[in-house]
């Protein structure tokens, strides 16, 4: 298990639970360096002072506040530690609200909470099976990295996990994003419903990251002075504009049971959409025509001038 990365109390009420706060994920994005192309020696990032070019260490370097243009306030950690903070070493909870009510978009990182020894342990345990019971999760308040936070308690295989949420007026309105109207049809409507039906599934632990493992395969082969293995390709950009938004529902309801192996549906049969003439071909089209029409009519005049055979 990775190292706690803070230590305190869960408060709710009159009961305090010791706890341990342990990270939740783990990162696995592939970091490069930055590096001088002629000798690939590293490139360093140094912290530089604006006015006299001085290179600064991190004991050199504080904390100021910009409260108009040119002027800047030092504020030291110090006076930070004094202002009153109730939650600087426990997560208060503050209330207990329905999972649903809560918009995924606050949700941020998750860390797991970890009973603090044996007295922790009964506190723990009742907690948790409150939250299970209930099917409610925990609004807290908690400090975090020299600021109050909001978060939410919630339980994962007899743990409880906090997640870092976002106040109210961090988040944005998405109302200037939204299209205007639009003419969509009950049957599309359904086919979206449909297509959704069949890409269900009832979990998504078996998801790989493919393009970290082609990466990770590329850094291989060059470390080893060898041609990288070819990864499969994916599906690539869409081939053209979509026209007919029907029939491409249609379509990707056919492919998502393909995919699962599953037999087609006659009823959801996609067919090829008509298509437009050029004017050229429309004009050869107008040509052929006239020529039938042309030979027509002469036959028509030679066979009327011949003499009827005698019997």
């Amino acid at each position: 298990m990775p190292r706690p990365v803070w230590s305190g109390a869960i408060s709710f009420g009159l009961v305090t639970i010791p706890i341990k706060v342990l990270p939740a994920t783990e990162n696995h994005t592939i970091s490069f360096h930055q590096v001088h192309l002629e000798d690939m020696g590293r490139v360093r990032t140094r912290k530089v002072c604006e006015l006299d070019g001085q290179v600064l260490d991190q004991d050199q370097i504080g904390k100021g506040y910009e409260v108009a243009k040119d002027t800047i306030v030092q504020v030291t950690d110090a006076e930070l530690d004094a202002l009153p903070l109730p939650t600087a070493k426990a997560i208060e909870i503050v209330a207990f609200v329905p999972a649903d009510s809560i918009d995924p978009v606050r949700i941020g990182e998750g860390y797991y909470l970890a009973a603090d020894g044996t007295v922790a342990a009964k506190p723990y345990t009742l907690l948790r099976k409150a939250l299970e019971r209930s099917a409610k999760v925990a609004v807290a308040k908690f400090a975090w990295r020299g600021r109050e936070r909001l978060g939410l308690l919630r339980i994962k295989e007899n743990a409880i996990v906090l997640h870092a949420m976002r106040w109210e007026d961090e988040i944005r309105s998405a109302s200037e994003l939204t299209p205007g109207a639009v003419d969509l049809s009950e049957d599309e409507v359904n086919a979206a419903i449909t297509l959704m039906e069949s890409m269900a599934r009832d979990d998504i632990g078996d998801m790989k990251d493919h393009y970290r493992e082609a990466v990770e395969e590329l850094l291989a082969a060059k470390a080893e002075h060898r041609v990288p293995q070819p990864v499969e390709e994916g599906a690539g950009e869409p081939a053209g504009k979509v026209v007919d938004l029907m029939a491409a529902l249609n379509a990707s309801v056919e492919a998502a049971k393909a995919s699962r192996g599953e037999a087609g549906d006659q009823d959801a049969a996609v067919h090829d959409l008509p298509k437009k003439r050029t004017a050229k071909k429309q004009a050869t089209a107008k040509q052929a025509a006239a020529k039938k029409t042309s030979a027509g009519k002469a036959s028509a005049k030679k066979t009327a001038g011949r003499k009827p055979r005698s019997a």
